[in-house]
């Protein structure tokens, strides 16, 4: 019995150490296998990043005549401030995801680099490096637009705010200050955002399952 478990779990042994060896250098399905996983993360924080806001521009809003109607002002106000500071936490999130799905995208670009660059056949070699370069400065754009969308969220989510503090201290010295053209700046502007954010999930969809994941 203890010689059939031992030959078995020799037979474990090998097979795995059989299948830890029969890969590439880069170890690319790994590198592949996480870029597609870091894309979804980044698509979900994104939805979740909208929702927060789409609920902060609301109530921002109706916020004006809120106050007006309103027994307690200040009761509105720590709801609003809450609402604004939970989307800047989901933009930071989103920032994070962002950073993640740079840093995957230039591991896997690096890896395919590293291993053509191991190729003996030159000509084969420079084609490669060729179509990978080509693929990799598309993808940089989409990236640095992407970045740039995060960071309007951000600014945003400061413009809000500075319009909160000035209708807190309006409403402290018995003004009602008119906020619907700092509002219609922050609506027009969040789905010009989000539809950025969005062509980046697609496009970074459409590079991993025509091009990278497709082979």
């Amino acid at each position: 019995m203890k010689q059939t478990l031992c030959s078995l779990l020799s037979l474990v042994l090998v097979i795995f150490l059989m299948s830890s060896c029969y890969r590439g250098p880069e170890d690319l399905p790994k590198l592949k296998k996480k870029f597609q996983s870091q894309i979804n993360q980044f698509e979900k924080q994104k939805e979740n990043t909208d929702d927060k806001v789409e609920v902060a521009v609301e109530k921002l809003t109706s916020f004006q005549q809120a106050i007006k109607d309103a027994e307690n002002a200040d009761a509105e106000f720590k709801k609003v401030y809450n609402q604004w500071h939970k989307v800047n936490k989901e933009v930071k999130d989103l920032n994070k995801e962002y950073e993640r799905l740079k840093n995957d995208a230039d591991n896997l670009f690096n890896a395919m680099e590293n291993q053509t660059n191991s190729l003996g056949d030159a000509t084969t070699r420079n084609e490669l490096n060729g179509a990978i370069a080509k693929t990799r400065g598309s993808y940089n754009t989409t990236l640095k637009n992407t970045e740039k969308a995060v960071s309007s969220l951000n600014s945003l989510h400061g413009e809000a705010l500075e319009i909160i503090k000035a209708l807190e201290v309006a409403v402290a010295v018995g003004e009602i200050a008119n906020i619907n053209t700092g509002l219609k700046n922050i609506e027009s502007r969040v789905d010009a955002i989000m539809g950025e954010l969005n062509i980046t999930i697609s496009q970074s969809k459409e590079l991993y399952e025509t091009r990278i994941g497709a082979f």
